[in-house]
């Protein structure tokens, strides 16, 4: 079955992002001089997916705002005859058919995928984390929607990191290496630290599911002050279906979700763009003797 649907958990708080985040939401934060979602979107549009369904909290209305259809804007573009600027804000708009749910439900990440539930209905679809911005080639969402189509099981897009840093930051992945950037899991583990940690494979980046991660996020129990977590869920499934973590090849991972990595985003992909790289390297290597 084609894969035509990506949810895109977005209802956080942003706490890490405050004050910047007081009034808006942390994805809607530009890297260069697109929010950070668009980026995201982009990647899933790029694979294929037509719905795009982006879980939502009450404070996110700017999000749903930058993907509607601007009426005003684009008159006031047309009169001033910008026109590439009018062909970007109406891209933008029908990249996809948009889908918006307001979060409800426990405190966790796995949340937002359940509450995408009735909209998912029978299929499998491609989760994206709505601060999470991986360049690839093929795109991160192509990549995992082949190898889902290869496997015909839950795939867990993931890099490779041997940073002890990593290891306190993201979940990994345990189990036989069937291939070059390729495990079959047996169990994954939230934050193991340097000591613990399983495998060189961080699972971040997405990940494509099928309909039953949903019983399976139901089926938790959830202990006081604990929350709703998709990694113990897919330790459920697992006992069901078999699940793979598969590398994202050809890939640069941008935690935006992090200062630091928002930073780096910036950066790099600031000297990506043909109109200014040149003056802005020029720029980073005359301040850099600041810091000698």
């Amino acid at each position: 079955m084609k894969i035509r649907k990506a949810v895109i958990p977005a209802a956080g708080f942003g706490t890490r992002f405050l004050p910047a985040t007081k009034a808006q939401p942390k994805e809607m934060l530009p890297v260069v001089d697109k929010p950070i979602i668009q980026y995201v979107v982009e990647d899933a549009v790029e694979a294929g997916i037509e719905d795009i369904v982006i879980v939502t909290g009450w404070h996110k209305r700017t999000i749903e705002d930058h993907f509607d259809y601007p009426f005003e804007l684009e008159q006031r573009l047309k009169e001033s005859n910008k026109m590439d600027q009018l062909e970007e804000i109406q891209r933008i708009s029908n990249m996809a058919n948009f889908i918006y749910i307001r979060q409800k439900g426990p405190i966790g990440n796995a949340t937002p995928i359940l509450n995408a539930k009735e909209v998912i209905g029978e299929e499998p679809f491609l989760v994206l984390w709505g601060d999470d911005v991986i360049q690839a080639r093929p795109c991160r969402g192509r990549q995992l929607i082949e190898a889902y189509e290869r496997f015909k099981s839950p795939v867990l897009g993931s890099i490779r990191t041997k940073s002890e840093e990593d290891s306190k930051r993201y979940g990994f992945a345990a189990g036989e290496m069937i291939e070059d950037g390729v495990i079959k899991v047996s169990r994954l583990v939230e934050k193991p630290g340097p000591e613990k940690v399983p495998s060189d494979l961080a699972v971040v980046g997405g990940m494509v599911l099928t309909p039953e991660i949903f019983e399976a996020i139901e089926s938790l129990e959830i202990k006081p002050n604990e929350e709703l977590v998709y990694i113990d869920a897919l330790n459920v499934l697992m006992k069901k279906q078999p699940v793979y973590a598969v590398e994202i090849k050809n890939g640069k991972y941008h935690d935006c979700g992090s200062k630091l990595g928002y930073l780096k985003a910036n950066v790099e992909l600031g000297l990506e763009r043909e109109e200014f790289n040149s003056e802005f390297l020029n720029y980073l290597k005359g301040i850099s003797g600041r810091f000698d």
